[in-house]
């Protein structure tokens, strides 16, 4: 079965987010999605719970739909809720001797590595991040590899089972290699591994991990090679123990095939062809990739993909119909990482974001970054929740409907919430709930819009110049008020914006992403003269097709239609910093397509808003990076066509309710429409809400909303502001809402 036939049968994908796990189904070109509460203790059963919600539209029972499913794609946050806990094995770290403090010592910027831009600027109060692996449980090995992989010192075998047997004495549960310059030569490493293997075989150790380095990261510098290596082991037993029980539950629901990794290329693969830290933000790369997706078929070249969740807001741009940024330094938690990270920004802004007043700022309001999470989630979920967050100002505005939340499959204690914001903010802060629901949503938009402003300004672009698409379960409530000052002049949402990154899922390809870290010399100044060694560089990429095509195959897919694309990482002679390039040939044969390469690299630092050009400089290649994709069309359900339709006249509102819009306070009576009951055509001027199955649309005044073909919608600017006949303040409200709290 091709990629193509699979994706016309039935596919599932999946997103376990910190609050919810969505699910999103196609079968037999039929669409449904599910939501339901994560589940920390059992991710299974949160992905059945959604699976199941699924299926009810389908009118198919959840056996029934597993045993036909031809793909399952999983994003998971399986990898970060497992650093925030410190949830991990007793690792040992064997280097070389001398080496041992690396991780303790990091880099230049290790102490400020993860943290806000104003923790970062607290240089005095700077402190390395609590090692991953105990310093006691770092050895050091007689032996030496230099830059170009001569072996200086050799390997000292019974130094190997000293370090070895120091370890076990103190209880390892997984082991790292990670020698000098191992990317040059792995011959050490992998000595290494053989004598742990021979010494402990799995019958004394039980199924304890051995990574190398020279496996994980096959690139030069030492200290981001190993952090890497060191957090895919440490992230490996959380990983398996739910996979594991994830699988057990699908073979008990009939479903045999291989779970399909989401990765943070943009790409999925097999989970026997997954590292645990190609999964860290699986689910927002998803939900860009699948506005990507959405985007080209709209025929708009940039947007801005925004997600706002339960937990967080990540967001990510789309330039020319692709996402084209990878994060120039990725960092992971409080470690620099050296992986293909595709760029995804995020701050706690989520519908679960808690509210509080910060008293060293003389009680400034604050939002996030911490959530309650879906247990015990936000107060009006009457779980046990008594923090005040950005869903429970959303009740006490009247945006959301405590009755109507999910589709009515939830129900909301609007009391709750009242009584949240009376208790942690309102009475502290000497204001009315409403004015403190009201400052809550105030600043997390601002907080939003500003991330937005510096993502979009700070790589050189003008907002105005993208399209916005909100997405994520609160998206669509608050995408009027963080666009807003960012002047952007379209807004498109999606009917299955709640559960977008399970769909972007559905859009990716089976892609593999492979590096190797091979230095040589592009251009050199002196000489004046360019690369000579093209045997050197067509080698380098012929053993990575091969790596290429061994994965590939082992996935089971026809290659005929495979993608192979490369590019490199060059710098000016020992720039610390790294340019990456597609390179438009995969093989070199002719002078002139070195010079091309060169003029490239040139071409691209004048291009960044820094305008480097070192024409007088030595230019490096440093890594190859070998790019291999199979098309599955799984997004193919979206056609190509004017989504725009005829305009028609408005349905009849389903109902009204007060809703307080702005800073008067004042309760408004704001029609109120179900989005199913809305045909292509129809147009909403605010203020207005569209209630849909999972979400709310909020209609701020001065905006009007438009209902067009495939399930999309779009939000754009009126000129006029005013308060349409349909909207007007309820009677005893006017000037009553800012001395009643409740």
């Amino acid at each position: 079965m091709n990629a193509q036939e699979a994706d016309s049968g039935t596919t599932v994908n999946i997103d376990i987010g910190g609050t919810f796990t969505d699910c999103y189904v196609t079968k037999s070109g039929r669409l449904s999605w599910g939501k339901a509460a994560t589940t920390p203790d059992d991710l299974s059963r949160g992905f059945l719970n959604a699976l199941g919600e699924a299926c009810k539209d389908l009118e198919v029972d959840v056996e029934e739909l597993l045993k036909g499913t031809d793909i399952l794609r999983y994003s998971t946050t399986v990898a970060l809720n497992a650093l925030l806990q410190r949830n991990g094995p007793r690792l040992g770290l064997i280097t070389t001797g001398g080496h041992e403090d690396m991780l303790f010592i990091g880099n230049g910027r290790a102490c400020g590595d993860g943290l806000p831009l104003a923790e970062q600027r607290k240089v005095a109060r700077a402190q390395m991040p609590e090692s991953l692996v105990p310093r006691e449980m770092v050895v050091g090995l007689n032996e030496r590899v230099d830059t170009f992989g001569t072996v200086v010192r050799t390997l000292d075998e019974n130094d190997v089972l000293d370090a070895l047997q120091h370890l076990v004495d103190r209880g390892v549960q997984g082991i790292v290699v990670s020698l000098l310059w191992s990317s040059a030569n792995p011959t050490h490493e992998r000595r290494v591994r053989e004598i742990i293997q021979s010494e402990y075989p799995d019958v004394y150790l039980g199924n304890i991990p051995v990574l190398l380095a020279s496996d994980v990261v096959p690139k030069w510098r030492e200290y981001t090679r190993t952090t890497t290596t060191v957090l895919t082991a440490f992230l490996h037993t959380e990983l398996t123990n739910q996979l594991l029980s994830i699988g057990d539950r699908l073979r008990d629901s009939g479903y045999h095939k291989p779970l399909q990794m989401v990765q943070n290329t943009g790409g999925v693969a097999k989970l026997s062809r997954t590292r645990v830290v190609d999964t860290y933000q699986s689910g927002p790369v998803a939900g860009i990739m699948g506005g990507a997706f959405r985007a080209r078929s709209m025929g708009i070249k940039n947007a801005v993909c925004t997600d706002m969740g339960g937990t967080s807001f990540d967001l990510g741009l789309v330039v020319q119909g692709r996402p084209r940024f990878y994060s120039v330094r990725p960092v992971i938690d409080r470690w620099a990482v050296d992986l293909p990270l595709l760029e995804v920004k995020s701050i706690g802004a989520g519908g679960g974001s808690i509210a509080w007043l910060n008293k060293a700022f003389g009680n400034r309001l604050e939002v996030g970054p911490q959530s309650a999470g879906s247990i015990p989630g936000p107060a009006c979920y009457g779980l046990g929740g008594n923090k005040p967050t950005v869903t429970d100002a959303d009740v006490v505005l009247g945006y959301v409907s405590p009755d109507n939340f999910l589709g009515g499959r939830m129900k909301l204690e609007k009391e709750r919430s009242f009584d949240a914001i009376r208790r942690h903010i309102a009475k502290p802060g000497g204001m009315s709930v409403e004015q403190a629901a009201y400052s809550i949503k105030r600043v997390v938009d601002g907080k939003m819009g500003i991330e937005i402003f510096k993502e979009v300004v700070l790589k050189g672009f003008d907002p105005q110049d993208f399209a916005l698409l909100a997405y994520g379960g609160a998206g669509p409530a608050h995408c009027c008020g963080y666009a807003e000052a960012l002047k952007i002049k379209r807004i498109l949402l999606f009917s299955e914006s709640s559960v977008f990154c399970a769909y972007g899922a559905s859009t990716l390809d089976v892609t593999h992403v492979y590096e190797k870290s091979r230095p040589m010399s592009l251009y050199d100044p002196i000489t004046k003269s360019y690369l000579t060694d093209m045997a050197t560089f067509n080698e380098t990429v012929a053993d990575l097709e091969r790596d290429l095509d061994r994965d590939m195959r082992s996935e089971g897919l026809d290659l005929s239609g495979m993608k192979v694309s490369l590019e490199l990482e060059l710098r000016y002679g020992s720039s610390p910093v790294t340019q990456r390039i597609q390179c438009k040939e995969l093989r070199l044969h002719t002078q002139k397509s070195i010079q091309d390469l060169y003029r490239d690299f040139r071409e691209h630092l004048i291009s960044l808003s820094l305008g480097i050009d070192l024409p007088e400089a030595l230019v490096r290649i440093e890594t190859f990076v070998l790019h291999g994709s199979l098309p599955r069309a799984g997004g193919g359900l979206t056609k190509k066509r004017t989504l725009r339709a005829p305009r028609r006249q408005s349905s009849t509102p389903a109902g009204h309710r007060s809703i307080i819009w702005d800073s008067t306070l004042e309760r408004v009576h704001t029609p109120i429409f179900s989005l199913s009951a809305l045909r292509p055509g129809e147009v909403i001027s605010g203020p207005a809400i569209a209630e849909a199955r999972d979400t709310t649309h909020v209609i701020s005044p001065g905006w009007e909303f438009e209902v067009l073909r495939d399930g999309v919608c779009e939000m754009r600017p009126i000129n006029n502001k005013a308060t349409t006949a349909t909207a007007r303040p309820d009677a005893g409200q006017r000037n009553s809402t800012k001395k009643k709290e409740a």
